[in-house]
């Protein structure tokens, strides 16, 4: 890792009543980084994020924020850093370019400055024709644009992104994972939570996975899905529904996973062993040979039972 660090934790923890959301985790995240969290509901993301965003104190274990104690200088980080929550908080009363205007004087910035700073933001998002029309008449992809617009009206060194996403269209998906690229070119450094392995891969330098309130595994995306599963992966689909004695008639072609409409079989040549399929004569109804992604890294940590 390059870069100056700016937030580092030793056995941080968050306790709520006999509920204990994060069980003692170390990190550290360096300047100009997209680092990103991932994690099951429930695993601790949230909770991480908004003890460094300062709104929630630490049970217990240190904490540093662009070398501040989050508990001691909470109102001095909170300036230098954006915020976009899970959920959409707009004022609904208010227009757009409104919203974001209020919003600046939070920080103190002075008028004209934050006008000029909410109209940057609105071109910038793609959502300037948008600007003098109310907030409730707006699409929930254009309000998911503007909640991360306005997380950047302070020109904050440090923005946290819980589920920036969520709820988008796939263009819109794609014109927010551009501007956060562009983000990171300007040197700020991206705190992410996501439930899109496909974002994770696309956006992070270097992400955890978390379970249960630790973490599991820690690495770019490529080097976790190096480490936790194969590089390909051969989806077999059969008209059978006794999926498990067809997968004692595949084992030995690759690490096997019984799912409750197909097979996945992960192994290193894919084709080689979809051929060796169809050669036993097996009757498959379809065969999808891929490419492994973070997503199964994902689920080889942290197993595919929702609860």
């Amino acid at each position: 890792m390059t870069g100056e660090r700016v937030i580092s934790a030793k056995g941080l923890a968050k306790r709520y009543d006999a509920f204990e959301a994060v069980k003692g985790i170390d990190f550290e995240v360096r300047s100009g980084e997209v680092f990103g969290l991932l994690g099951s509901n429930g695993a601790g993301k949230s909770s991480t994020m908004r003890m460094i965003g300062c709104v929630s104190r630490p049970t217990s274990g240190e904490l540093r924020v662009l070398g501040m104690d989050p508990v001691k200088d909470g109102s001095r980080i909170r300036g230098r850093i954006g915020v976009c929550p899970q959920f959409d908080n707009l004022d609904p009363d208010l227009t757009v370019r409104e919203n974001l205007y209020a919003y600046s004087r939070f920080f103190g910035i002075p008028r004209a400055k934050g006008r000029r700073r909410a109209d940057e933001l609105l071109e910038f998002f793609e959502i300037a024709d948008k600007a003098h029309g109310k907030v409730a008449a707006m699409s929930g992809g254009m309000k998911r644009r503007l909640t991360i617009a306005r997380a950047l009206i302070n020109n904050p060194e440090i923005v946290l992104l819980d589920e920036p996403t969520t709820g988008l269209d796939p263009q819109a998906r794609h014109l927010v994972w551009e501007r956060l690229h562009q983000l990171k070119r300007q040197g700020i450094t991206l705190i992410l939570t996501t439930h899109y392995m496909d974002e994770a891969e696309q956006l992070c330098d270097r992400l955890v996975i978390m379970r249960s309130g630790r973490f599991v595994a820690e690495g770019s995306p490529a080097s976790l899905i190096r480490t936790y599963t194969q590089p390909e992966v051969v989806e077999l689909r059969f008209a059978s529904d006794d999926l498990r004695a067809l997968a004692e008639k595949v084992d030995d072609l690759g690490r096997v996973e019984v799912l409750p409409d197909r097979l996945l079989i992960y192994t290193d040549r894919g084709n080689d062993v979809a051929a060796r399929v169809r050669d036993r004569a097996l009757g498959p109804s379809s065969v999808l040979v891929r490419r492994s992604g973070l997503e199964d890294a994902f689920l080889a940590l942290t197993g595919r039972d929702a609860r």
